[in-house]
């Protein structure tokens, strides 16, 4: 047989061994093209003087003039610290819970206990955040919450008015945001960690280690792939706030901006007050930038040190 002819069949053979997953990856494809990239397009509004009537090609120039909104107030320091520093708490505090919820589930032997408790913790990941502020409020409200009511009052102390005193809420913050996302992060883990061989565990406990021990040289060494790899990705969103935590959940309180702000949430309240999308979009420009130059310094950084752990 001719080498042409050889190559043709290979070519041949591997559509037809292949073709049918290539078929079903379709419509996942067109899905990532049509919501990821077709909308790229709309960057170009962040360097536009927008104006509808005109359209988005003919809207003139602005050059970087949008980019110096973000840098030209004097809160710009400030919605950049609460996002950055928030971030870093979530990521931190959220990779060690998750790592400890997550082992104590698959210290559950029985299947139906294991699924309830993921089940549960899981729960509130599925609200939305306007029903989680609601629950929030019912705990913290000067008049009938919870905090102030049953507890503070019982214990004969005065109540606290929580949406005007901003020192509180970087602590409520993040607690709130462990409890609403900690189930899906500890799933995660929960998944690598029935993933590792019990061979492993059954020659430590052979040698004489306690489960401490266990966890220590097995478990959280083989953890450390997941862990790199959502940090790195976690990281990409480093100069990203979730809107709903930070708005639904201090409710857009004024008193407390200092402490909660954060830029999606002073770009939101700008685009209400001016309606200037040409801003709006720059500063998403922006985030999306500084979160790529993040996810790549962090993954060459993960490369130097260990090459197998590296995402690309």
């Amino acid at each position: 047989m001719k080498p042409t002819a050889i190559k043709a069949l290979g070519k041949k053979g591997k559509w037809g061994n292949y073709g049918i997953l290539y078929l079903m990856a379709l419509p996942g494809l067109l899905y990532l093209v049509c919501n990821n990239y077709l909308p790229m397009f709309g960057l170009v509004i962040a360097f536009k003087n927008l104006n509808f009537r005109l359209g988005i090609l003919k809207s003139p120039w602005a050059g970087l003039s949008n980019f110096r909104y973000l840098f030209a107030s004097k809160d710009a320091l400030i919605i950049t610290r609460n996002t950055v520093l928030y971030n870093l708490a979530f990521i931190v505090i959220g990779t060690i819970f998750a790592i400890f919820v997550a082992i104590l589930l698959s210290e559950l032997r029985a299947k139906f206990l294991s699924r309830l408790y993921q089940s549960i913790i899981l729960v509130p990941q599925l609200m939305s955040w306007v029903v989680t502020g609601y629950l929030v409020f019912a705990m913290l409200s000067a008049d009938v919450g919870l905090v102030n009511k049953g507890i503070l009052e019982k214990l004969g102390r005065e109540g606290i008015s929580w949406y005007n005193t901003p020192e509180y809420w970087p602590v409520i913050l993040v607690i709130v945001n462990q409890w609403k996302g900690i189930g899906f992060s500890a799933v995660i883990y929960l998944a690598s960690i029935v993933g590792i061989s019990q061979d492993y565990y059954e020659a430590a406990r052979i040698d004489g280690a306690g489960k401490i021990a266990q966890i220590r040289h097995i478990t959280l060494p083989l953890l450390k792939p997941t862990v790199i790899t959502l940090t790195i990705l976690n990281l990409g969103r480093m100069f990203y706030s979730d809107f709903g935590l930070f708005y639904q959940i201090p409710r857009n309180s004024g008193a407390i901006y200092g402490a909660t702000r954060t830029i999606d949430v002073y770009v939101y309240n700008a685009l209400m007050n001016s309606s200037n999308f040409s801003m709006s979009s720059a500063a998403s420009f922006y985030q999306s930038i500084v979160g790529f130059i993040l996810i790549i310094s962090a993954n060459a950084l993960i490369r130097k040190m260990s090459r197998e752990n590296a995402i690309f």
